[in-house]
């Protein structure tokens, strides 16, 4: 059961910087829906594109699966027969969590939740592969090795989900989206301290890409097609074909 996200209603004398710990991981779906806008759309559309991508006998990987929302929906729309799902997580209590919600729902489809780092993940024989909020987390000048080991693991016609808060070479539109994203947040109950201290801690760890600039790295990498597909205020999805 889901907690309503009330960790920054306080005042926090030493902010620190953003980790997805246990309280984080109590809150995490309450916070997401009130955070992300369309988040249930991206969720909703991955598990659709799982059912056009993923072939017999394949993997998909869910890299930074949190609890494991994108991992359920693929799963619910597998029709290939021979399929594992590894979902990786570098946050013990999101794993935990993951593993509950997991195997909660039984399905044909194995799901493997593993806790490890990413970017240390080896990724084989893949139809498809979801980075769901999770690139931007991952030092910038990592991204791109990390994005062409996916292009290496994945099967001729495989699809990569990459789904992101985004930044806007526009300073204007930029500012537009930015406030209307803060104009969400209200509209579902956060308060400008909320907002505040939770921008703070995410400043140094969470740092965006515009959409051409993630375009541009898919195609440095090798993948032949990447669009946008979903895109709501400065939150949106790119969806890469091999």
């Amino acid at each position: 059961m889901s907690h309503r996200d009330s960790l920054f209603s306080a005042p926090i004398d030493k902010l620190g910087d953003w980790t997805f710990d246990e309280r984080v991981a109590e809150v995490f779906p309450d916070m997401i829906q009130r955070s992300v806008p369309g988040y249930s759309n991206i969720i909703s559309m991955i598990g659709m594109l799982a059912g056009r991508y993923v072939t017999e006998n394949s993997r998909v990987y869910d890299l930074g699966c949190s609890l494991g929302a994108a991992t359920l929906s693929v799963r619910r729309n597998i029709t290939a027969g021979g399929c594992e799902i590894l979902a990786v997580d570098n946050s013990p209590a999101m794993v935990e969590r993951c593993r509950r919600h997991i195997d909660a729902f039984r399905a044909q489809t194995p799901v493997q939740v593993i806790e490890a780092d990413i970017q240390n993940i080896e990724i084989t024989n893949a139809s498809l592969v979801v980075l769901n909020f999770t690139l931007q987390f991952i030092p910038p000048e990592d991204r791109e090795a990390l994005l062409a080991k996916i292009w290496q693991g994945l099967r001729p016609g495989g699809a990569l989900v990459l789904s992101e808060k985004f930044s806007f070479a526009d300073q204007a539109m930029g500012e537009l989206l930015f406030d209307m994203h803060l104009d969400f947040k209200r509209a579902n109950g956060y308060s400008e301290l909320e907002i505040s201290q939770k921008r703070s801690m995410l400043e140094n760890v969470m740092l965006t890409d515009s959409v051409s600039t993630h375009q541009q790295r898919l195609q440095a990498v090798g993948f032949k097609h990447a669009e946008l597909w979903f895109q709501c205020f400065n939150f949106g999805s790119l969806v890469a074909i091999k």
